[in-house]
This record gives C-alpha cells, sequence and structure tokens, in this order.
C-alpha cells in the first residue's frame, strides 16, 4: 500500500471525515491540511497582519488569492513531513489559479499514486448544490458558496486527482472502505 494517502475536494466534500475513517481503519495517522497550514505559510513570511489588510481592501477574494503561494508551498511541506499518513487537503491546496503554482503543486503531487477527488456527484451543479446544503449547517457566507462552486468547476482538482470517488449517498464508510479497496489493489 502506498502512503502517504491524499484526499482533496472542495469545502464540506467529506475529505476530514474519511481522512479519519480511513486512518483509523489503516492504523496510520490522519493529518488535516487546514490544522497544521499555518506554520508552513509562516516559513515563507505569511503575515496574519498583512492578510487582515488585505481583506479589508479587497475582501475575501483578495485574501484568497494571497494564500496561494503559501497554500503551494505546505503542499510540498506536508508530503515532507506526513510520509506515512492520510492527508485532507484544504479546498484550496488543490485549486490553483496561476498557472506556475498549479505545475508546482501538479509537480510535487505527480508521484503519489494515492490521490483522491472526492465530489458528490459527476454533475457539477448537483455537487455544488448538495455541497451548499451542507454548508448552510456551517454559515451562511455568500464568498464561500462562490469560493466552493469555483473549486467544484475549476479543473485543477480533475488534473491532479489520480482517482474521484463520488460520495452522493454513500456513508463516510462506505467511502473509506472503496478508498482503501482501490489501494490494495495497486
Amino acid at each position: 500500500m502506498q502512503t502517504p494517502i491524499i484526499l482533496i475536494g472542495p469545502i464540506c466534500a467529506g475529505k476530514t471525515t474519511v481522512g479519519e475513517k480511513v486512518a483509523k481503519k489503516l492504523k496510520i495517522p490522519q493529518c488535516s491540511m487546514d490544522e497544521v497550514r499555518f506554520p508552513y505559510y509562516h516559513e515563507i513570511g505569511f503575515s496574519k497582519k498583512t492578510q487582515q489588510h488585505i481583506r479589508e481592501k479587497q475582501g475575501f477574494q483578495g485574501m484568497y488569492a494571497y494564500w496561494k503561494p503559501f497554500e503551494a508551498y505546505a503542499v510540498k511541506r506536508i508530503l515532507e513531513d506526513y510520509k506515512h499518513a492520510v492527508i485532507d487537503f484544504g479546498a484550496g491546496h488543490s485549486v490553483y489559479e496561476d498557472i506556475k503554482l498549479f505545475q508546482q503543486v501538479e509537480k510535487t503531487l505527480k508521484p503519489y499514486q494515492s490521490l483522491f477527488l472526492l465530489l458528490p456527484s459527476t454533475d457539477k451543479e448537483e455537487s455544488i448544490q448538495i455541497l451548499q446544503q451542507r454548508l448552510l449547517q456551517i454559515t451562511d457566507d455568500n464568498d464561500v458558496f462562490e469560493l466552493n462552486k469555483h473549486f467544484v468547476t475549476h479543473p485543477s482538482n480533475q488534473k491532479l486527482a489520480k482517482q474521484t470517488i463520488y460520495t452522493k449517498e454513500k456513508s463516510a464508510d462506505t467511502v473509506a472502505e472503496e478508498i482503501i479497496l482501490s489501494i490494495q489493489k495497486e
């Protein structure tokens, strides 16, 4: 079995929940990028003060753009530090508008065969609707809804993933088993 096992996808796709179940079943560590990202960002000059200033002047989209180089760097670093784990990426860590940043991340992820994209449905509009319903349980921020729609429709995730798992009407345990079976075939 190859490790790390990497889960990518939009916000509320189930990456962390499924990642925890895969890790528990395989008895390996689980690492959620959203929980460990900021120390990596700080290694190359991330500033919460700059982030806040950008957010105030340019809104959420400006802050999102500010994060991108730090996110690309964090992808490389987390794979160095968590070689034998299930890693669930934050939704933005696999979506890049800047072609150079995308190519950097694509090169970093190329050797990893256990890289799964989680989406609710093969239909993008249906995925967006399902994810929006999940998001409504945690936020009513329209910026987050729009960003998640971008994460579903942007081609980065599909280009990076080695396999896509569609999760609609499946339990997290079922999705975890599907991932484990796929890995065992490699």
